[in-house]
This record gives structure tokens, C-alpha cells and sequence, in this order.
């Protein structure tokens, strides 16, 4: 394979590259913008917590559809169609929240926002990891989850804004929730600049279109020497596609790949993290700040998920899989702990709800630091390649899922047992999900997948960290 050089292709790449993650950046700011307008929509909408925990969750429910359908959607349609789609999708489902007149129809909104959401989360990652070249595969598609903790933190800073100019109207939570729908114009707009994927092509039969398109994104020697690569891809992609979920649990060693695969996927939403993005300005509200200075202060919160996610897409193949892991899980236990000690023993005031700050700035830098990218990367790398595309589609609908559980019960545990007690179950799920990454989860760095794939089949799991070292 020829050598990557740079040129007018390399500009190419990085312009598709960024349009393509607006998709990521409309998820970040959809899931996250609700966290700020949650005081105005419970004054306008009369919202009860059992109400404010459905109406925030739908969208993760929705976000499941999205994930489940939309993947095979894109296969029969295209990439570059299935993503502006998607853009439309966004756009009006964004209008409609804006518009809503009760919190039903707030409701009904926010799970068509969330199929987008969804088929985003599939259909981004899998277009850039289609188009780039081998070496930048990682970190091409690594910058979508870049783009959704971006668009959290864009989230939380235009609802600080909003909330401090107009932070007296009681629909202010319309200004808020109505600039979602600016970066799904420029999604839209900017996929028509946009080819389609040539992995998608060459499973067409559309060869010529395939290598016009390398030919868009690398030099001429490397687009053509490419085409033999993309065509071995999309064969494995074919085989891969035939697999069934009874193909998961036919043997032993596959069953426990998926009972490590589920594990990662709920213990990764136990951590809480999804607790602090849709209602964190409510937890520092009640740990002592006002109003807007808790929308202030959740930004925070923001811009340390984005500095940790950067230094974690360093270091994330320098150090093992497994140690980030229970370091991750470690540090999120301790800080749930501390959360919930200082609001039951601090004083009320100012002094309590800066410490409460401090903890779950560091949980939240904790958690996009490590377990956050990290479950993606490991839940792509133990399926073998023949069954990634169902095992990875299971894993991925049982996470939303537990996403929903934790958001829909998150207000209501709060409203009946106080913030503390929530925290500490946190605590004390966290102390459990430590225990399973340090007995079932293998090392997953620096192995092939067939060295894993030999280690699952031969019941020899217990020692592969061992001997990854």
C-alpha cells in the first residue's frame, strides 16, 4: 500500500470529516440542552418529576429505535442520503419541541428527535470509518465522539447565555431547545458537498463510482491500490451482515463475550454520567446555587468532558484497556461518595454547592476520561468480526436502554430519597461495576482478534490479561 501523502485530497477529507460530524455535534447538543431548560419547562408545562423524567428519557428511547433501524436503513439507501435525512429529521423534530403546547406533545417530540439521535450515533461513526484510510481510521472516527461531548458543552454555555438575558420569561426554555435546529442546516447543506462511501459503492456493484470517489480523498496511486482493501471490506461486511443473534449464544465462549459485552454497555450507564448532562444545573440548584449561577457553573461541567475526551483519545492506546477501566470505575465510586457525603454534611450555602461543584466537575472529567470512550472501543474489539455487526447492535440497545432507566428514575429518586441517597447508590453501583471490569474483563490492547477470539474459545479468559502484559 503506498504511502499516505498530503495534497488537495487531505483538505478533502478533513472538510467531509467535519461536515459529517455535525451529526455528532446535533447529538451532543440534543441530549444535553434539555439540562438547562428544565426549571422553565416545569413552571410553563407544570411538570412533576415522574413527568420530567418521561419527557427527558423519550428521547432515549427514541435514540434506541434510531440505532436499531436506521444502521440497515443506510445499508439499502446510502450513507450520504440516510445522514441528510437524518439532518430534516432534526430539524423539524427541533421545531416541534420548540412549538410543543403541553408536555405530551414535548414528549412525543423529543422520541422523534431521538430515532435522529439514534441513527446518528450508527450512521456518522460508520461513513468516517468507511472513508478514511487505515492509519487514521481511530482518529478520524474518534472525532464524532469529540463533536458529541462539543455539542454538550455548546449546549450548556448557549443555555447560560439565553438563561441570563432571558432568564426571567417563563418560555425562555423555547429560546433554548430553538438553536438545535442551526447545525442541522449546515448538516444538510453541507452533505450535498459530501460523496458517498466507497465501501457502500463497491457492495453495489458501483466500482467506478468507488474509485472516483478515493480518488476525491487520496493520491491516484493509493486510491487505486485501495479499491482491493475496500472490496475485501465489503465482503467481510456482507458475511458479517448474515449473522443472527442465535449466533451469539451457540457456544459457550461466545455466550460469555456477550455477558461482557452487556455488562460493559449497563455498567457504563450506572456510572450516572447522563445524570449530571440532562439534569446537572437541578443538582447544583439544590446543592446551593441560584439559578443562573448553577447554569453558569454546569458548564463546568462541560468543558472538562471535552479537555478529558482529548486527553483520553491520547493516551486511550498507550495504557491497558483494563487499567483505565478500574481506574475509571474507581475514581466515579469515590466521587459519587463524596458527592453525597458533602450534601449531607455540609452546611447549606454557597460554601456546600462549590464543593458539590468541584466533585462532579472531577467525576465528570473521571468518566469522559476513561469509561466513556473506552466501552465503544472494547465493545468493537471482543465480537469476533463475524458476529460484531449483531453483538454490537445488541450491546448498543441494551446501553440506550439502561440510558433510559437511569434518566427516568434519576428525578423521582431524587424528589423521594434526596440528592445524597442517590449518590451513594451510585456509590455503590459503581463498587459493583469495579468488581466485574477487575473479574470478567479481559485486555483487550495490543492483541489481535484472533489471539481474543483463540483466548474466549479455549477458556483461557481469566489469564488474557496476564499475558497481555
Amino acid at each position: 500500500m503506498p504511502a499516505l501523502v498530503s495534497g488537495p485530497h487531505t483538505r478533502r477529507l478533513g472538510t467531509v470529516a467535519v461536515i459529517a460530524t455535525f451529526g455528532g455535534l446535533l447529538f451532543g447538543y440534543d441530549t444535553g440542552v434539555i439540562n438547562g431548560a428544565l426549571d422553565s419547562l416545569e413552571e410553563s408545562l407544570g411538570l412533576t418529576p415522574a413527568t420530567e423524567g418521561l419527557m427527558v428519557s423519550a428521547i432515549l428511547v427514541g435514540a434506541a429505535v434510531g440505532a436499531f433501524f436506521i444502521g440497515r436503513i443506510s445499508d439499502a439507501f446510502g450513507r450520504k442520503p440516510t445522514i441528510n435525512a437524518l439532518a430534516v429529521l432534526f430539524f423539524f423534530a427541533a421545531l416541534a419541541c420548540v412549538l410543543a403546547p403541553t408536555w405530551e406533545f414535548l414528549t412525543a417530540a423529543r422520541f422523534v428527535l431521538g430515532i435522529a439521535v439514534g441513527g446518528a450515533s450508527v450512521t456518522v461513526p460508520v461513513f468516517l470509518a468507511e472513508l478514511a484510510p487505515t492509519e487514521q481510521r481511530g482518529g478520524l472516527v474518534s472525532r464524532n465522539e469529540l463533536m458529541i461531548v462539543s455539542g454538550q458543552l455548546a449546549a450548556f454555555a448557549v443555555n447560560a447565555v439565553i438563561g441570563s438575558v432571558w432568564g426571567e420569561h417563563d418560555q425562555v426554555w423555547r429560546y433554548m431547545l430553538s438553536v438545535a435546529a442551526l447545525p442541522a442546516v449546515v448538516l444538510f447543506i453541507g452533505m450535498f458537498r459530501v460523496p458517498e462511501s466507497p465501501r457502500w459503492l463497491i457492495a453495489k456493484g458501483r466500482d467506478d463510482d468507488a474509485l472516483a470517489v478515493l480518488r476525491q480523498i487520496r493520491s491516484d496511486d493509493r486510491a487505486t491500490a485501495e479499491m482491493a482493501e475496500v472490496r475485501l471490506l465489503a465482503d467481510e461486511e456482507h458475511e458479517a451482515k448474515r449473522a443472527r443473534f442465535a449466533d451469539l449464544v451457540a457456544e459457550p465462549w461466545l455466550r460469555k463475550i456477550l455477558l461482557i459485552g452487556l455488562g460493559l454497555a449497563v455498567a457504563q450507564q450506572l456510572t450516572g454520567i447522563n445524570s449530571i448532562m440532562y439534569y446537572g444545573t437541578q443538582v447544583l440548584q439544590q446543592s446551593g446555587f441560584s439559578q443562573s449561577g448553577a447554569l453558569i457553573a454546569n458548564v463546568g461541567a462541560g468543558v472538562i468532558a471535552v479537555v478529558a475526551m482529548l486527553v483520553a483519545l491520547r493516551v486511550i492506546n498507550r495504557v491497558g484497556r483494563r487499567t483505565m477501566l478500574i481506574a475509571g470505575f474507581t475514581g466515579i465510586a469515590v466521587f459519587h461518595l463524596l458527592i453525597g457525603l458533602s450534601s449531607l454534611l455540609i452546611p447549606e450555602g454557597l460554601g456546600r454547592a462549590i464543593v458539590v461543584l468541584i466533585f462532579v466537575i472531577c467525576f465528570v472529567g473521571t468518566m469522559q476520561g476513561t469509561i466513556g470512550p473506552l466501552v465503544w472501543l472494547m465493545l468493537s474489539e471482543i465480537f469476533p468480526l463475524r458476529l460484531r455487526g449483531v453483538g454490537m447492535g445488541l450491546t448498543a440497545l441494551v446501553l440506550w436502554l439502561t440510558n433510559f432507566a437511569v434518566s427516568l428514575l434519576f428525578p423521582v429518586l431524587v424528589a423521594g430519597i434526596g440528592i445524597s441517597t442517590t449518590f451513594f447508590i451510585f456509590a455503590v453501583l459503581n463498587a459493583g461495576s469495579l468488581l466485574f471490569a477487575v473479574t470478567r474483563v479481559p485486555e483487550t490492547n495490543g492483541r489481535s482478534l484472533e489471539q481474543l477470539e483463540e483466548d474466549f474459545s479455549t477458556g483461557a479468559v481469566s489469564v488474557v490479561h496476564d499475558r497481555a502484559r
